[in-house]
């Protein structure tokens, strides 16, 4: 059995995404790890931090994005499939630069991929996740964040990422265009794998967060729409005294990171959400009815919405 990484980014580094970690992260259990690394601007040196892990399992391929042609976050999705259809393992496991395992959970992984590697009905995997917002003590459980996604799949080539990448279809005949179209697009069969992805993608200096959230908004809605609508105000992650704390471990390779925490005072751990700003929607009166619901009668099920998956009992 092999078992391929693969994941994709531009200005990782500059956008302060831990993606050398991530790629540790999961090193010890894969045989190859591709990246397909977008041309970043000038002060970005994700590559040169890609290079300092010094592994030959290493594989970067560059690449140059066109927001045009793959408008509406489409782009994270068509450069997640270059590096997918350059992997060579049996099953290939994805992570987003802001997304990382811990090191208690990799024998857990490895051999449920090599229990389930004759089943072929299972075409993937789903993990369970833990949102860190803010800092690194706390963690969203609200109805409005996804609980689990799929993150390893097989080497099918007709498994494609989906809309912004946060999850995969199955996809025959594909144009390579549109990755939001739902017509012809299938679900996948997959199988739970008892461990958590650790996402660390709101967890910044304020002002770092906000360069993010620029970021993202001219993938997904363009240069001059995110110019009219974002604030040039730092984020507000609001008060977080209202988030679950987390009492674990962190995964080893995030040691740095979580030392060089420094922005403890620009955050609010008290008191009311800001007036001066739309709240969040897992601060919306609805919102925290439906969270409360879940985390306290329904043992954390989620109360309707669709899930991007068929889920088999494996």
């Amino acid at each position: 059995m092999k078992i391929s990484g693969f994941t994709m980014g531009r200005n990782v580094s500059k956008l302060a995404y831990p993606i050398k970690e991530s790629i540790m992260s999961i090193l010890p259990i894969v045989d190859e790890f591709v990246v397909a690394l977008g041309e970043g601007d000038e002060d970005d040196n994700t590559r040169e931090l890609i290079e300092s892990i010094k592994s030959p399992k290493i594989t970067i391929i560059p690449t140059r994005w066109d927001l045009q042609k793959y408008p509406h976050g489409m782009e994270n999705a068509h450069q997640t499939d270059i590096a997918k259809e350059a992997c060579s393992g049996d099953w290939l496991f994805y992570l987003q630069a802001d997304e990382v395992v811990h090191e208690k959970y990799l024998t857990t992984i490895k051999k449920r991929c090599e229990e389930l590697l004759p089943d072929k009905k299972v075409e993937g995997l789903l993990f369970k996740y833990m949102h860190f917002w803010g800092d690194f003590d706390h963690y969203q459980q609200s109805h409005t964040w996804y609980d689990r996604e799929i993150r390893i799949i097989r080497n099918d080539p007709d498994i494609h990422s989906w809309r912004s990448a946060q999850s995969f279809r199955r996809i025959p005949d594909f144009d390579g265009l549109n990755y939001r179209q739902k017509e012809g697009t299938y679900k996948l069969n997959v199988a739970e794998v008892d461990a958590y992805i650790f996402h660390y993608g709101w967890v910044r200096p304020p002002r770092l967060m906000k360069n993010k959230m620029k970021a993202l908004s001219v993938i997904h809605k363009g240069e001059q729409q995110t110019r009219q609508k974002l604030s040039n105000k730092n984020f507000d992650y609001g008060p977080l005294n209202r988030l679950k704390v987390y009492r674990g471990t962190h995964p080893k390779v995030m040691k740095k990171w979580i030392m060089d925490f420094n922005w403890g005072d620009e955050l609010q751990f008290s008191g009311a959400p800001s007036k001066n700003r739309k709240k969040y929607k897992h601060e919306k009166r609805k919102y925290r009815l439906l969270s409360w619901l879940e985390n306290n009668l329904l043992g954390g099920k989620k109360m309707g919405g669709s899930k991007n998956y068929n889920l088999l009992k494996r």
